[in-house]
This record gives C-alpha cells, structure tokens and sequence, in this order.
C-alpha cells in the first residue's frame, strides 16, 4: 500500500492508499484561522478521484477542534473567513468519498460543524459537542444548514440558541455522533470502521451516500447561500454581532442593545 505524506504549519495530510488522514494541528485548542481553513480546503482538493475515504482528527490532548478564529470575524476579514471556510463544506458535499471524524474532548463551534458533516462521527467520550456562536451574538451558518436535518428542529434549536456544550453520550442519542468509545479506543474504533468499509465497493458507497443525503430533500447549496447572505447582511451589521465579538476578544461580559 503505497503512502505519502504532506505538512503544512497547522494541517497535516497523510495518504494511505484510498484513505486521506487529516489532522488539525494549531495548539493548544486547534483553533481554525483563514490560513488553516486555506490549508483544509488545499488537502481536501483531490478528492473526488483519488479518495475514497477521509478522517479528521485533531492533535493533541484537548481536543477536535474549539472552532473558528474569532479574530477572523472581524468586518474586514468575515466575508473572505466565511468563504473560505464554507468551500471545504461545499467540496465535502459534492465529494463521493465517505468522511470520518475522529472526535476528543473540545468540539465547539466551527470544528462541531466540521465533525457533524462527516457521515461517521466516533467520538471519544471525553468529547464535548457544542454551537456556543449565540454566546457571541452570531449563529452557525453550517450548522444551522445541518443540525436540523440530523437532530430536527427542536434539538437543533436547544443546541444554537443555548449554545451549551453536550457530552458525547447525549450526542449519540441526538444523532450527532454515530460511535461512542473509551479515549484509549477511539484509533482502535476508527480503523474498525474502516476495515468494515474496505469491504465495500468504494463506488458504490460515494453512490450511495450523495442519494442518501439528496433524499433528504436538504439542497445544501441553496440552504448555506442563504445562510451566508443573512449571515453577512443581516447579522454582521447588528449592534449586539460587533459587541458580542469585541467583548470576546476582550475578555468581557458583552452588554447587548436589541439591535
């Protein structure tokens, strides 16, 4: 089986064969940055005819992912983040390959998001799942795309509008993680899974996964378009969007002014 490898400052890419292994490497919290988003949608651009399967996993012991740079949301760098990270979600969609996240301890935010678009969450249970964008004055512009067709309405309300965190058993039983093990055999879990998969034909599976989701009736494209634009024209201009933000950033109670 023939292996390469590729590194770049916070993402790492080895190929195995048909199998693509992505790790986020940016510690301690593998924060994702435009630079990282950049580095993510680069390793994810030969997929659709070289890999038929792609794990995520984040490095080091704290976690996935705790999500993007709040930095990035800025007015004069929002509109290039949120392009630039919503185009690895779009290539995910429109890929056949069958995608894995391999999920420990913080999974907030923007990394929720990536890891609840794979089709195979296994989770960790040290892992904690969470959309605290609302904590911020924002919202999830993915998540708000897929947390209800995963979820429904109801839970997927609970998770945005709270923002609370949910450890990985709740998870499982919401339907945002597919497998819940010991920290010590989430690797072992992960290569399981895969082993079962190899035993299918690739073809057959990318197939199968693209109508699996069109039958949902989701028009992903049309739904995260709509996002983006209330995201950008709506939100971003609010008062409470740029408070939420700035008190963040600097490590304050946000006072927020209903508009």
């Amino acid at each position: 089986m023939t292996e390469r490898e590729s590194v770049a400052e916070t993402v790492h890419v080895r190929a195995q064969g048909s199998t693509l292994w992505i790790t986020l490497d940016r510690p301690p919290l593998n924060i994702i940055d435009i630079p990282m988003m950049r580095a993510l949608d680069q390793a994810l651009s030969s997929l659709p005819d070289q890999n038929a399967y792609v794990i995520f996993r984040g490095a080091g012991p704290k976690g996935f992912s705790a999500g993007a740079e709040v930095r990035d949301h800025a007015p004069d760098r929002v509109a290039e983040m949120l392009a630039t990270f919503h185009a690895i979600f779009r290539r995910l969609w429109h890929a056949d390959c069958v995608t894995i996240a391999a999920v420990h301890g913080h999974c907030l935010g923007g990394g929720c998001e990536l890891a609840t678009s794979c089709d195979f969450v296994v989770a960790a249970e040290s892992a904690q799942f969470g959309q605290p964008e609302i904590k911020l004055g924002c919202f999830p512009p993915v998540a708000m795309v897929m947390l209800p067709r995963l979820v429904g309405p109801r839970a997927a309300l609970d998770l945005i509008l709270t923002g609370r965190a949910i450890p990985a058993r709740e998870a499982q039983q919401l339907g945002l993680a597919t497998r819940v093990v010991p920290d010590d055999q989430l690797n072992a879990e992960v290569d399981a899974l895969l082993a079962e998969l190899r035993l299918r034909s690739p073809a057959v599976l990318g197939m199968t996964r693209r109508a699996l989701w069109k039958s949902t009736g989701l028009d992903f494209d049309r739904s995260l378009r709509a996002a983006e634009e209330l995201y950008l024209n709506r939100l971003m201009k609010t008062e409470d969007a740029q408070e939420g933000i700035c008190a963040f950033l600097e490590k304050r109670v946000p006072v927020w002014r209903g508009r």
